[in-house]
């Protein structure tokens, strides 16, 4: 439970230089108190740490945007604008105490577009001319009509008409100001933001049109966690988030014409199933009726623009705020006109690996390409915007978890998981064939960085009782990877023989095959008792085959089964992996099919392995304690004893982004809330449960606790503990912590599984 350092270390924040011709990544092989950045190069694979002036000098390749023909790039660094010819000569283009971002060429590709506080500016290549493009201001319009009372209209005029020298003023004052106004230079209109948040500004390809959202906060009400062990020695509150259906922030969508100098907004009302009421608006009926006869708008984000190479197009991704629909929409800069690419509905929440903002883009100025779960798991498209069609790249039960097109734009590079649920693999995938070159050969998770010449393939692989390392491979099939760290299991850890959990599957109740990591003890008997490890949620994958982000309790998972347990580990319905109807099997009911799938796995263990069904217990943090109070409450005779760690008592009371697309809001859907809420089942409790929570936690408030703990006063239970840990947040840093709450869980598991 120490500082992980003590395992070893592992590289992380892989990256390609801008000229291709480094790699560089954070490591620490010095044990150091933190990282520093190292390099290698495919001619030198020996790692170099760099100097601090070394690392100041660094530009990563992601950090560039090309020009059409990828001859020339542009960046940022440290708030200023750098330029690199083709050729390679690089021109500083800004020295500025205000910072410059988000630079992209644009008017066909003779100027660099860029933005300065709130407004573009751009830079033209040719004869480094800059000149502002927007005027986005706070201030609000002056009112040219407003007038005073009538006593101070009538003494105005009377002042005019009697003080000769006040009029002769007046009149050089008004053509003063009409020649001033007459000779400067114009620049842009002023656009008033209306107190609103200017979010999303980006400019076309030709640099005549340019996109923006308008921001409006919900302004609900905000939590406060109370901070009660601090160095002043008051309590501090610490200002956190919302709750579930608070009110929430609208925006609206905006393009601005430079040439007629006038913006407008993309009106939403024509997109298909714009109206549509939610499917579980039919369990109220009289709000279903009622829904009907408004036929209201639903709100929606734009949260995603991508302008097609020669400006014709803008594509917009644009979800509706309730989560049950995606659009991508083609909007023609020409007419104004939007025509609907895609619509993915979902009846409970759109979501999916791929599927989200900067997961779309142009092939060409004809060719759009995005991900969707249409078929049940995320595949690849593309659309072809003259004929209107749709074309699958992918296909079959698998999810194509990350896309990149190549440089070519004849092929893809895409992460699947297509060779196990458990494993993650590099492809490249060709377009016209549709035929995927599988690259990576590393059994467990291959995360990939292709160099900027896409010659080399920069590997982060880890297995699962091997923590992360790096390898250096050419980009072909059947290549050598050539690893290149090796201190990611120090000698101290290495003196254990980790375990390989065997990566299984088993039949729930329904048919639906679940996939689970099996720990088994030494010398396995019938009657032995079992645990199972609840991995929390979000979205979220754990029986898989790398190294594990829960690493603490794979380490506890191995003391356990030194100890005599059986251990499972399962990713039950809701967990990421497995495609559309996995993730959203949560939906209006969290601990219903997921708890389900812990009871099953409890008489697969009996059934297999004649473990003992009054042994059993299970323990797991945040989505992990809320499923353990659930099965003690709701299946207390199938759970002898259960540690919930930052559990969710009240759904109500988390977050609106998670909680709304599974459960809907409490006020619209209160039947999902009481039946997915631990704090109306506590009641059920027979076994042994034991709660510890983190009060400064600002994800799961400790209110949580506090409001179970007194459900569980009022309701005489007497067979239950609270643990507080008063310095510590959502994820426990302290060691002591850490070692407290382990201690405590396996002294539960010890007393009430093995009597």
């Amino acid at each position: 439970m120490r500082d992980p350092e003590w395992m070893g270390t592992s590289p992380s924040n892989i990256g390609w230089s801008a000229d291709g011709r480094a790699l560089y990544f954070s490591w620490n092989p010095e044990k150091n108190l933190a990282d520093s950045l190292y390099r290698i190069a495919p001619s030198d694979k020996t790692p170099r740490r760099l100097s601090a002036y070394e690392q100041q000098q660094v530009v990563y390749e992601h950090q560039l945007r090309y020009n059409s023909n990828r001859s020339a790039a542009v960046w940022s660094k440290d708030g200023d604008l750098f330029y690199r010819a083709p050729g390679g000569r690089i021109t500083r283009i800004t020295q500025t105490l205000e910072g410059e971002f988000n630079p992209v060429f644009s008017f066909k590709d003779t100027r660099i577009v860029y933005t300065r506080g709130q407004n573009l500016y751009s830079w033209e290549i040719a004869t480094g001319a800059s000149r502002q493009l927007t005027n986005f201001t706070n201030e609000a319009p002056a009112d040219k009509n407003k007038k005073g009372n009538r006593e101070e209209e009538w003494l105005k005029k009377d002042q005019l008409a009697t003080m000769d020298i006040l009029r002769e003023r007046n009149s050089k004052r008004t053509a003063s100001e009409g020649y001033r106004k007459a000779t400067e230079p114009s620049g842009p209109k002023p656009v008033y933001l209306a107190g609103s948040q200017l979010m999303g500004t980006a400019i076309s390809p030709d640099g005549r049109f340019v996109t923006y959202q308008l921001y409006t906060s919900g302004r609900g009400k905000r939590t406060i966690v109370p901070d009660y062990v601090t160095e002043s020695g008051y309590t501090t509150d610490i200002p956190a988030r919302t709750k579930v259906g608070s009110p929430q922030g609208s925006s609206a969508f905006f393009v601005y014409d430079r040439v007629k100098d006038t913006a407008y907004k993309i009106n939403t009302e024509q997109i298909p199933g714009i109206r549509d009421i939610p499917a579980f608006v039919k369990d109220y009926p009289g709000q279903w009726e009622k829904m009907k006869k408004e036929s209201a708008l639903r709100n929606v984000n734009v949260w995603g623009v991508e302008w097609s190479p020669n400006g014709g197009y803008a594509l917009l991704d644009v979800y509706a705020d309730d989560n049950k629909d995606r659009w991508l929409l083609l909007m023609d800069t020409a007419t104004r006109s939007l025509k609907l690419v895609d619509r993915q509905h979902d009846d409970a929440w759109i979501g999916g690996p791929g599927i989200g903002p900067r997961s779309t883009g142009w092939l060409s100025n004809e060719t759009v390409w995005f991900q969707s779960e249409a078929t049940g798991y995320s595949h690849l498209y593309t659309y072809a915007v003259a004929a209107g069609t749709k074309n699958a790249l992918t296909s079959g039960p698998y999810e194509v978890q990350e896309a990149k097109p190549a440089q070519d734009k004849r092929s893809f590079y895409i992460t699947t998981n297509a060779v196990h649920p458990g494993e993650k693999h590099f492809y490249k995938l060709d377009i016209r064939t549709k035929k995927m070159q599988k690259l990576t050969t590393l059994e467990g998770s291959n995360e990939v960085s292709i160099s900027p010449d896409e010659k080399y393939l920069a590997i982060r692989n880890s297995y699962i009782n091997r923590p992360w390392e790096l390898f250096l491979q050419e980009n072909k099939a059947g290549a050598k990877p050539v690893q290149i760290t090796d201190k990611a299991q120090s000698k101290e850890f290495r003196q254990y023989h980790w375990r390989i959990p065997e990566v299984i599957t088993f039949a729930a109740r329904d048919g639906a095959i679940v996939y689970a990591r099996l720990y088994k003890p030494e010398n396995p008997r019938p009657g032995m008792p079992a645990v199972l490890f609840v991995h929390g949620a979000g979205y979220l994958q754990n029986a898989h085959k790398w190294w594990s982000s829960y690493f603490r309790e794979y380490m506890f998972n191995n003391l356990l089964a030194d100890n005599g347990y059986y251990v499972m580990d399962i990713d039950y319905r809701g967990s990421a992996g497995y495609g559309r109807n996995w993730r959203t099997g949560i939906y209006r009911h969290m601990g219903g099919k997921d708890l389900t799938d812990h009871v099953d796995a409890v008489k697969y263990l009996t059934d297999t392995y004649k473990v003992d069904p009054a042994k059993a217990g299970l323990y797991g943090g945040s989505y992990g304690g809320f499923m353990t109070l659930m099965a003690l409450f709701t299946t207390p005779d199938v759970f002898a004893s259960g540690a919930a760690l930052r559990p969710v008592t009240d759904w109500a009371n988390y977050n609106h982004g998670y909680t709304s697309n599974i459960l809907n809001e409490p006020f619209t859907d209160s039947i999902a809330y009481h039946r997915s809420s631990p704090l109306y089942f506590a009641g059920g409790l027979k076994g042994h449960l034991l709660i510890c929570h983190g009060m400064v936690d600002v994800n799961v408030h400790y209110q949580d606790a506090v409001k179970l703990a007194q459900r569980l006063m009022e309701l005489k239970k007497d067979n239950w503990e609270l643990a507080s840990y008063p310095m510590e947040d959502h994820g426990f840093v302290e060691p002591v912590s850490w070692t407290d709450e382990y201690r405590r869980i396996f002294k539960l598991f010890e007393q009430t599984l093995k009597k």
